[in-house]
């Protein structure tokens, strides 16, 4: 073999080598549901400072991996923009609207719905702190980019994700968890893997409460639960054991309230579920 030859065919082999490897990470890649409520799931440059409409809200993970989430509210186009070192990539989303219905809950006690009691209000201050804390975890991880699944294995929806509610006759912010009936003590599970930001038997709203961090601020809640059989700080993995479905805080019967939020803003659950 001729020495030319010899070297065009060591070439080619190293560009077939190299090709694939940089071929995995593109500029800006999106995925997910942009819809009010939804999410978009991000591949950039590793590390990449993200940008939604102009504001730096988060950074992709080691191996690129980012999540945008978009409100019950949110406008009709989100653009979002990466910037590594001198590049940077950009893609405006059209968000389309949601369609939320009404829901009636009648026979809940006063006190979870128009507390008065001084007490009581001090109570509900700390846990305020408390969640506030919890949601404000920030780990480096990506455990969304998977997809997640249901947390319970046969469950009934019964009231669905951004319903407006009315309590007892009063109009009352919109519901932004989606509630699965399923009887008590069922097991609640990761949807996941995370870290534990928050483990708390029993707030006065909530009830048994988990915290889930996946990553970059995307946080899941699971309310009402009997039972806990997660510490904060403690890391699960998918289809781990959270606690048991109960009917603790304002409920009228057993039932997971599952929630989701990225940052201050909240987002369907469901909608990350893998089909």
């Amino acid at each position: 073999m001729s020495p030319r030859r010899r070297d065009l065919l060591v070439g080619s082999a190293a560009l077939l080598a190299a090709g694939p490897a940089s071929a995995r990470i593109p500029d800006l890649e999106l995925t997910g549901r942009f819809v009010q409520g939804g999410h978009a799931i991000g591949r950039t440059w590793p590390n990449a400072l993200v940008f939604v409409d102009g504001e730096a809200l988060s950074a992709a993970s080691d191996a690129g991996w980012f999540v945008v989430g978009f409100d019950r509210d949110a406008p009709a186009s989100v653009e979002i923009e990466v910037r590594s070192d001198r590049r940077s990539a950009r893609r405006t989303l059209a968000i389309a609207g949601g369609s939320f219905r009404t829901t009636r809950i009648d026979g809940l006690p006063p006190s979870t719905v128009e507390p008065t009691d001084p007490a009581l209000l001090e109570r509900i201050r700390r846990e305020v702190v408390l969640k506030t804390e919890g949601f404000a975890s920030r780990t480096a991880a990506d455990h969304f980019r998977d997809g997640f699944d249901w947390p319970l294995a046969s469950y009934r929806i019964t009231s669905p994700w951004g319903a407006q509610r009315v309590l007892n006759g009063t109009p009352a912010r919109p519901h932004y968890g989606i509630d699965l009936a399923a009887p008590q003590g069922t097991p609640v599970l990761a949807p996941a893997a995370g870290r534990v930001a928050l483990a708390e038997p029993d707030l006065h709203f909530e009830g048994g409460l988990v915290l889930l961090d996946h990553g970059q601020g995307l946080i899941t809640a699971y309310l009402h639960q009997s039972r806990l059989d997660v510490r904060a700080g403690q890391e699960v993995v998918r289809g781990q054991a959270l606690g048991r479905v109960g009917m603790s805080g304002r409920a009228t019967g057993p039932h997971l309230c599952w929630r989701m939020k990225w940052r201050d803003r909240n987002l369907d659950p469901s909608l990350l579920v893998k089909s």
